[in-house]
């Protein structure tokens, strides 16, 4: 690897006009693979994000949004109020020298802006333009105005969420959000690769409703291929067993553990020391064992309440069976696997000093790492956007800046 070898999207520009959640997920990826990515926000409706979680109960106000910061991490951050005319012309132009444009507003919002893909193309005749919205482009439903809980429901996920004879649930957080923003990632990427070859931008309708029930094929599967509807049933997968998290010793402290075969069961039984249990007929081979899971997983529950969650993982993983501590988020952070591969990367915010963010999840080799800085303050590279890319002169920035256009 030479030192100046360039990142994958080395030379590509974005302009990011989206907010809260998927679509940045989406560009600071891009940015962490070379793109040089413009966020635009307005500077008086800036990103929701910004006044999410903050860092040291608020001290910092708006630019110092714990939400905010891992999702927007290297890229500049322009404040153009796109709703006044001239302001518009400025978001223009930035398109106009831009690869690819991200939003995620609800359906209709980039086109009553005048920023729609037909006026863009006009601009920027092979321009990308990702385009997320809850249920898509088109289809009856186009204007249904949804977040990311409630795009679990419409995906289908809260129907089999929660535990066996229970009412449906919901997952925690907001699992759809960086979904769809992955997904808007793979999208970019393949809408490069066409143009490349054929020289045509295109429009990216994404659905998060889509992406997100993608991720639950079985589910569909199995109605459309044996007519069954899918029910909550906890952490039974149909298949293996003992399959579950279990509790251990510590106080919140749980392990889970899967054994999918014979072959891995034999593995579990000796890690455990074949305690009488393991040689009950009910749980002889791998059918029997799942039909009586109830039985079993009290057994396996007695062990694991002898050892914390670590110790469990360590003595199964050594034996060959799929097991691991269920972690909080502290300890994800803390864990030296992670650490040594440095998913956590500290980078040097203006206002709340230096702070973590979680980088790619994969790596490249042979070849340059991913880059990052930190999220931008509002409006922190107005001034260089509009200088540097735009090339205006400080008396025109001057001026915008005094009517309110740009801050």
């Amino acid at each position: 690897m030479s030192d100046g070898e360039p990142l994958p999207l080395s030379g590509v520009t974005v302009a990011d006009f989206s907010w809260v959640l998927a679509g940045p997920r989406c560009t600071s990826w891009l940015g962490a693979m070379g793109a040089r990515v413009i966020k635009i926000e307005g500077p008086k409706r800036p990103d929701q994000y910004r006044s999410v979680a903050v860092f040291e109960a608020g001290k910092a106000g708006i630019d110092g949004s714990g939400a905010f910061h891992p999702l927007n991490h290297t890229k500049l951050g322009c404040a153009i109020d796109f709703g006044h005319p001239k302001g518009l012309a400025l978001a223009k132009r930035i398109v106009a020298i831009s690869d690819v444009v991200v939003e995620n507003f609800s359906h209709g919002v980039m086109e009553r802006a005048g920023l729609g893909y037909e006026e863009l193309r006009q601009l920027k005749p092979d321009v990308i333009m990702v385009s997320s919205s809850a249920m898509g482009k088109s289809g009856p439903d186009k204007h249904h105005v949804a977040y990311g809980t409630l795009i679990h429901a419409f995906a289908g996920l809260n129907s089999v969420t929660g535990y066996e004879g229970e009412s449906a649930g919901t997952v925690g957080g907001t699992f759809a959000d960086p979904l769809t923003g992955t997904t808007m990632v793979l999208a970019v990427l393949a809408a490069l690769w066409r143009r490349r070859r054929t020289g045509r931008g295109q429009l990216i309708d994404l659905s998060m409703v889509e992406a997100t029930m993608m991720q639950l094929p079985e589910l569909v599967m199995d109605y459309t291929a044996n007519g069954r509807v899918a029910a909550p049933r906890g952490n039974d997968d149909g298949i293996a067993a003992p399959n579950d998290c279990y509790p251990c010793r510590g106080e919140h402290d749980w392990v889970a553990i899967s054994v999918r075969s014979q072959e891995e069961w034999e593995a579990f039984c000796g890690a455990l020391g074949r305690p009488a249990w393991c040689a009950d007929p009910r749980f002889a081979d791998q059918q029997s064992r799942f039909e009586h899971r109830e039985a079993l997983n009290r057994h396996v529950s007695e062990w694991t309440r002898t050892l914390s969650a670590a110790a469990a993982t360590e003595l199964l993983q050594a034996a060959g069976v799929a097991a691991g501590p269920s972690y909080s988020a502290a300890q994800l952070y803390a864990d030296p696997h992670y650490n040594a591969r440095g998913l956590f990367v500290e980078v040097e915010h203006p206002v709340v000093g230096r702070k973590p963010v979680m980088g790619l999840p994969y790596r490249l080799a042979p070849g340059p790492g991913p880059r990052y800085w930190a999220a931008p303050t509002l409006g922190q590279h107005t001034d260089l956007v509009l200088r540097d890319i735009l090339e205006l002169d400080e008396a025109e920035i001057a001026s915008l800046r005094e009517e309110g256009v740009v801050a």
